[in-house]
């Protein structure tokens, strides 16, 4: 999954099988004194990760790929994928 994947989800879309995030809340920290929280590089390619919680009281994890080697790239996608679910 991808976060263009993700951003179409949160906009109505269930391309993702059916799984729809609406009524879903982000769960964030707001490391503002870490500018790289929720982004880890695996292998060269940088990936966001985090927490969504339903409104039926259940959890999903999401892990989506960035699609870029370029960490002021994916800083830039990842506010862009979690601004969705804010």
């Amino acid at each position: 999954m991808t976060y263009l994947d993700l951003s179409a989800d949160s906009l109505g879309s269930t391309s993702n099988g059916g799984a729809s995030s609406r009524g879903a809340v982000l769960a964030s920290r707001g490391q503002q004194n870490n500018p790289d929280h929720h982004l880890w590089n695996n292998r060269g390619t940088w990936w966001c990760h985090f927490t969504l919680h339903k409104a039926d009281y259940t959890s999903e994890r999401i892990r989506a790929s960035l699609k870029t080697r370029d960490i002021l790239v994916a800083r830039q996608r990842r506010d862009e994928l979690l601004a969705t679910f804010a």
